[in-house]
């Protein structure tokens, strides 16, 4: 989906405790830094649908599994990210977000490119958009 970046990340294992990397300005999809912040989501809960208009949003699954659904007003793209599948999910202003927790404990980390502002995004209910979590 244009738009939307899915980036394998480096993980380095080590006896007392591994690093997972996350992102660096050379990388492909960094567009300036506002904010970091993780957010945490139960298991089977949904938050979204989210439309950022200015942020662009990078998206790491830090603990648990998190899938996330994006849509661009015509096609649904959706990804599943763990520690298992350790990948980087850049979304660009414009697309509308929502997110599934799939364990019983999920956190996320958000590297914006902007800092937070309430009046720079927009949200609509779960039912908005036709998508079946299940």
């Amino acid at each position: 989906m244009d738009g939307v970046i899915l980036t394998p990340l480096k993980q380095i294992h080590h006896s007392k405790g591994d690093i997972f990397h996350a992102m660096k300005a050379s990388d492909t999809g960094f567009d300036g830094f506002g904010e970091a912040y993780f957010s945490t989501i139960s298991k089977g809960e949904v938050k979204g649908w989210k439309k950022h208009t200015q942020m662009t949003l990078n998206l790491v699954v830090a603990v648990g599994e998190v899938e996330f659904v994006i849509h661009d007003n015509n096609n649904f793209y959706s990804t599943k990210l763990s520690k298992n599948n350790y990948q980087r999910l850049t979304v660009a202003p414009g697309l509308w977000l929502s997110f599934k927790g799939l364990s019983f404990d999920n956190m996320l980390l958000n590297l914006a490119s902007i800092e937070h502002n309430p009046n720079e995004s927009k949200n609509v209910d779960l039912d908005y958009f036709d998508y079946d979590w299940n």
